[in-house]
Protein backbone atom coordinates (compact mmCIF):
# COMPACT_ATOMS: atom_id res chain seq x y z
CA UNK A 1 0.00 0.00 0.00
CA UNK A 2 1.48 3.31 -1.03
CA UNK A 3 1.35 6.48 1.02
CA UNK A 4 -1.37 7.59 -1.40
CA UNK A 5 -3.39 4.47 -0.56
CA UNK A 6 -3.07 5.19 3.15
CA UNK A 7 -4.23 8.75 2.57
CA UNK A 8 -7.19 7.49 0.51
CA UNK A 9 -8.21 5.13 3.32
CA UNK A 10 -7.94 7.97 5.83
CA UNK A 11 -10.11 10.18 3.60
CA UNK A 12 -12.78 7.47 3.43
CA UNK A 13 -12.75 7.25 7.23
CA UNK A 14 -13.13 11.03 7.50
CA UNK A 15 -16.00 10.90 5.01
CA UNK A 16 -17.77 8.23 7.09
CA UNK A 17 -17.28 10.40 10.17
CA UNK A 18 -18.77 13.46 8.45
CA UNK A 19 -21.53 11.63 6.55
CA UNK A 20 -22.44 8.49 8.47
CA UNK A 21 -24.63 5.81 6.96
CA UNK A 22 -26.40 2.93 8.65
CA UNK A 23 -24.47 0.25 6.77
CA UNK A 24 -21.00 1.65 7.50
CA UNK A 25 -18.85 -0.15 10.07
CA UNK A 26 -16.69 2.97 10.34
CA UNK A 27 -19.70 5.19 11.03
CA UNK A 28 -20.88 2.70 13.66
CA UNK A 29 -17.54 3.00 15.47
CA UNK A 30 -17.82 6.78 15.55
CA UNK A 31 -21.42 6.60 16.78
CA UNK A 32 -20.44 4.24 19.62
CA UNK A 33 -17.77 6.66 20.81
CA UNK A 34 -14.19 6.68 21.95
CA UNK A 35 -14.46 3.72 24.32
CA UNK A 36 -15.55 1.41 21.48
CA UNK A 37 -12.85 2.79 19.18
CA UNK A 38 -10.18 2.24 21.84
CA UNK A 39 -11.47 -1.26 22.58
CA UNK A 40 -11.26 -2.23 18.91
CA UNK A 41 -7.80 -0.67 18.56
CA UNK A 42 -6.60 -2.59 21.61
CA UNK A 43 -8.04 -5.86 20.32
CA UNK A 44 -6.32 -5.37 16.98
CA UNK A 45 -3.01 -4.54 18.69
CA UNK A 46 -3.20 -7.80 20.63
CA UNK A 47 -4.00 -9.70 17.42
CA UNK A 48 -0.88 -8.23 15.79
CA UNK A 49 1.18 -9.38 18.77
CA UNK A 50 -0.27 -12.89 18.52
CA UNK A 51 0.31 -12.99 14.76
CA UNK A 52 3.85 -11.71 15.24
CA UNK A 53 4.52 -14.44 17.76
CA UNK A 54 3.10 -17.04 15.37
CA UNK A 55 5.33 -15.75 12.60
CA UNK A 56 2.91 -16.45 9.74
CA UNK A 57 3.56 -13.64 7.28
CA UNK A 58 0.01 -13.49 5.88
CA UNK A 59 -1.54 -13.29 9.35
CA UNK A 60 0.84 -10.50 10.37
CA UNK A 61 -0.07 -8.56 7.23
CA UNK A 62 -3.82 -9.10 7.73
CA UNK A 63 -3.79 -8.10 11.39
CA UNK A 64 -1.51 -5.13 10.70
CA UNK A 65 -4.00 -3.84 8.12
CA UNK A 66 -6.77 -4.10 10.74
CA UNK A 67 -4.59 -2.28 13.26
CA UNK A 68 -3.80 0.55 10.85
CA UNK A 69 -7.46 0.95 9.98
CA UNK A 70 -8.47 1.20 13.64
CA UNK A 71 -5.57 3.58 14.34
CA UNK A 72 -6.85 5.82 11.55
CA UNK A 73 -10.34 5.76 13.10
CA UNK A 74 -8.81 6.78 16.45
CA UNK A 75 -6.85 9.60 14.82
CA UNK A 76 -9.94 10.82 12.98
CA UNK A 77 -11.96 10.74 16.20
CA UNK A 78 -9.46 13.18 17.71
CA UNK A 79 -9.15 15.29 14.54
CA UNK A 80 -5.50 14.30 14.08
CA UNK A 81 -4.39 14.13 10.47
CA UNK A 82 -1.89 11.77 8.91
CA UNK A 83 0.21 14.87 8.22
CA UNK A 84 0.29 15.58 11.98
CA UNK A 85 1.75 12.12 12.57
CA UNK A 86 4.11 12.49 9.62
CA UNK A 87 5.44 15.78 11.03
CA UNK A 88 6.15 14.08 14.35
CA UNK A 89 7.96 11.23 12.61
CA UNK A 90 10.01 13.72 10.60
CA UNK A 91 10.88 15.58 13.83
CA UNK A 92 12.26 12.32 15.21
CA UNK A 93 14.21 11.46 12.06
CA UNK A 94 17.91 11.21 12.72
CA UNK A 95 17.41 11.24 16.49
CA UNK A 96 18.29 8.20 18.54
CA UNK A 97 15.20 6.52 19.96
CA UNK A 98 16.83 6.58 23.38
CA UNK A 99 17.50 10.32 23.08
CA UNK A 100 13.99 11.04 21.79
CA UNK A 101 12.37 9.15 24.65
CA UNK A 102 14.59 10.89 27.19
CA UNK A 103 13.61 14.29 25.76
CA UNK A 104 9.93 13.57 26.52
CA UNK A 105 10.73 13.08 30.20
CA UNK A 106 12.44 16.46 30.46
Amino acid sequence: MSEDSLQKLFQVILERKSNPSENSYTASLFSKGIDKILKKFGEEAVEVVIAGKGGVREEIIYESADLLYHLFVLLAQHNISLDDVKIELERRSGVSGIEEKASRKA
